[in-house]
């Protein structure tokens, strides 16, 4: 008899409860105890959503994120963050993001710290914070939260597995901030999940999942060995181990992963179908073995039957040592399709979201362990759905393939080199050293949120709308004005999201109400559903721009969402290669593009957020993907006239590694985060030399505090040892949305005046 089982479920909540308890325990509306009963009773609904699982989850849950929980379990703190009155709820949200409550730091006398760096779980748009280790670390258990959560758990019926990240993933995840090295650690390490495994047992937990997604990556035989060592210590406790992989396939890695001391293996079979008959050739009478056969990262339905075909001898193969779940954990996909009733009907029933991917899994275990005829009207159901989705009229357009077929080398080349176009655009732009700019984004208010949302309403006309919206972008431009800024923004004010907003007036997607997917922290996205083929029917930014530049005498920039970003960002199509769906969106963004120019815009900020996110997890598969990537970056930028200046941004990734494919894209300005990792990104430079403009992020935006003119100037300086001087910009290291204008201004204030006082330093 198969059995099911989940890797994690979404925990922001169907309708973000999460997200708003949060913000309000932040800003001092509700006490740490509110915020703690939102969270049980969040929990409490989703094991009560996974009822027809034999084994739900326990323990991913999380207040911000799980490997900042992970850290706090092994009692790995920077020092920076030991000494604090206050609760450790406080001291959590320190680590997260600089500060906890608005009144927990009034009583700790403390403006707020450096918060620990965040950035992409693997290759996805969840951000994790990132552990920090030196040889001087030490480590104390604190297993209080996953106990809790599992004696609440037991309380309520439910069949527990904990879950825990792995100690080599764990330790692959952080950074050493001294020159030691990380597996030295490991020592240390495994007596604490010794400890806590046992503790998790005596408390009565058969199974514990440990995740070591490590193992689709290239590994060194150090790192094998690092996790051979630790499941011959782990793997002898008084708990059963499932050992689970994830995001890829185990490659080289598999003769390791199969041969580890644990009772039970997960591998992800969406994207590594064809290593399973080798995990079963080499498991063992004894092994249990989970295969993730429903995609946890993306929302089309199931092939129930394909599954079923390949899926019905491994089960007479394997009986109850079978064990059904999706691909990953569930924390990236939506709650639940049945709160959309808004939702294009015909694309809706090609979808499945959290709950209905649980109920895929029902169906695949009861057609396993009755017979299909047990579940044929379901399997009828999902074959409909599949077909209509193949054949429906909507999905292929003729015309948009035929203008992809005709792009020629010359689309992604730009007339002149760099440096003869820097010197014409100085020329028109006229600068001064260290210009100053931000990323696009300024506060969105709860004003603004409430005029878009009576809009989409229908409560107040487009007339009214675009007025209060315009009115939005003068209050913003003059701000940004009197600021001293040197090229300014128009602040998005009419923007939901970076990807949605072009969405919705892109052909080829449909939109959710209510799907949205954790980012990190309370930061939540909602994925627009790329389902068809892409084109532009008409300008998108054009007139919002214009207005913005008939307020100022100072450039404005063109604000656009790049391809690369909109694709990795979207829920895409899985019927076509996505560097065709991204070469369908550089052809429309181009337009876009050209557009603006031809309006008189003489700066375009093409952001590509999310180009490192979509690197593949091996290294021998970079190439293919960064060579299509990088050319729908230049097919989208490179049609405009040389003295027209294309900025790119990028945020919260590791670019050291691509920084030649990055110079590749030879956007004239490049804006990248640098500031919660210490400058790390700089490092790159010392080998390579970058040879365009450059902003590196010196206004960490996702902390409320406030940085000092001292510590930009500090930042700006370590930069130009680097960089040239005429070279670099000065810059917050994202968009600045999620802000209050309280914050912004003081933090925009004391950046201007750093690049002031850095032009004189250089004078």
């Amino acid at each position: 008899m198969a059995l099911l089982h989940n890797l994690g479920f979404p925990r922001i909540g169907a309708k973000r409860e999460l997200k708003f308890a949060l913000e309000s325990f932040w800003q001092g509306r509700t006490s740490a105890d509110d915020l703690i009963a939102v969270g049980e009773t969040l929990r409490s609904k989703h094991w009560q959503l996974q009822k027809k699982l034999d084994w739900s989850p326990v323990g991913e849950f999380s207040f911000y994120d799980q490997v900042l929980d992970m850290s706090f379990t092994l009692g790995n703190l920077p020092e920076r963050f030991q000494g604090f009155d206050g609760s450790d709820l406080d001291n959590y949200f320190r680590v997260a993001r600089g500060r906890s409550a608005e009144q927990a730091e009034e009583q700790a006398c403390c403006a707020g710290v450096a918060a620990g760096e965040m950035t992409k779980w693997f290759d996805t748009n969840y951000h994790y914070i990132v552990p920090e280790f030196s040889a001087q670390s030490q480590f104390e258990l604190d297993a209080s939260r996953l106990l809790a959560q599992l004696a609440e758990a037991q309380a309520q019926g439910v069949n527990a597995k904990p879950v825990l990240i792995g100690p080599v993933t764990y330790l692959w995840l952080g950074k050493a901030k001294d020159d030691s090295n990380k597996l030295d650690l490991l020592d240390q390490l495994l007596p604490l999940y010794q400890q806590l495994l046992e503790k998790l047992a005596d408390q009565g937990a058969e199974w514990v999942q440990i995740d070591e997604p490590v193992l689709v990556t290239d590994l060194s035989e150090e790192w094998l060995a690092a996790l051979e060592k630790s499941y011959a210590v782990l793997g002898e406790g008084k708990a059963k181990l499932l050992l689970a992989t994830y995001f890829g396939c185990l490659q080289d890695n598999l003769d390791t992963f199969s041969q580890l001391n644990v009772q039970g293996l997960h591998l992800d079979a969406i994207n590594a179908q064809h290593e399973v008959s080798k995990v079963l050739a080499a498991l063992g009478s004894d092994k249990v073995l989970s295969l993730g056969v429903v995609n946890g990262r993306n929302i089309w339905k199931t092939n129930l039957v394909e599954a079923l075909q390949w899926l019905e001898p491994v089960a007479g193969q394997l009986g109850d040592r079978l064990w059904l779940a999706p691909s990953c954990s569930l924390l990236h996909v939506p709650v639940d399709l049945e709160q959309e009733e808004r939702l294009d009907k015909e694309v809706r029933n090609w979808l499945a979201f959290a709950v209905q991917k649980l109920d895929e899994l029902y169906v695949l275990k009861t057609a396993l362990n009755k017979g299909r005829a047990a579940v044929y009207h379901e399997l009828e159901e999902n074959q409909q759905a599949l077909i209509s989705r193949r054949q429906s009229s909507r999905v292929s357009h003729p015309e948009v393939r035929e203008k992809v077929s005709k792009i020629t080398t010359q689309y992604g080349q730009r007339n002149k080199p760099y440096a003869e176009r820097a010197q014409l655009q100085r020329e028109k732009l006229k600068l001064p050293d260290y210009p100053t700019t931000t990323i696009g984004s300024f506060p969105q208010t709860q004003d603004i949120r409430a005029t878009r949302l009576k809009f989409k309403r229908g409560e107040i006309s487009t007339e009214d709308y675009q007025s209060l919206m315009r009115a939005e972008i003068e209050h913003c431009v003059r701000e940004q004005e009197t600021l001293g800024l040197d090229v300014l923004v128009h602040g998005e004010a009419e923007r939901n999201d970076m990807v949605e907003y072009f969405g919705e007036q892109l052909e080829g997607y449909v939109f959710s109400q209510f799907g949205w997917v954790q980012s990190y922290g309370s930061r939540c996205v909602k994925p627009p559903i790329l389902f068809g083929d892409i084109s532009r029917p008409q300008a998108m930014t054009v007139e919002w721009t214009k207005y913005a530049q008939s307020l100022t005498d100072k450039p404005m920039k063109g604000m656009l969402t790049g391809p690369v970003t909109i694709l990795n960002w979207s829920f895409v199509r899985d019927d076509q290669p996505r560097s065709a769906t991204c070469f369908q969106l550089a052809l429309a963004i181009r337009d876009e593009v050209l557009d603006l120019e031809q309006a008189g815009v003489s700066v375009i900020q093409i952001d590509e957020a999310a180009l490192r996110e979509g690197l593949p997890l091996r290294q021998s598969q970079w190439h293919a993907y960064l060579s299509w990537a990088v050319e729908a970056f230049r097919i989208t930028a490179n049609g405009v006239k040389d003295d027209t200046q294309i900025h790119t941004h990028m945020c919260y990734s590791e670019f050291n590694d691509i920084i030649e494919a990055i110079a590749e894209m030879d956007a004239d300005v490049i804006t990248i985060e640098t500031s919660r990792s210490d400058m790390e990104l700089l490092d790159a430079f010392d080998r390579f030399n970058y040879p365009n403009e450059i902003g590196p992020g010196v206004y960490d935006i996702h902390s409320p505090n406030t940085p000092t003119q001292e510590h930009v100037v500090k930042l700006m300086q370590l930069a130009a040892q680097r960089v040239p001087a005429q070279r670099l910009w000065v810059n917050p290291d994202c968009g600045l949305k999620t802000r209050r204008w309280e914050e912004v201004l003081p933090a925009l204030k004391n950046m201007i005046a750093a690049a002031g006082v850095l032009r004189a330093q250089a004078s």
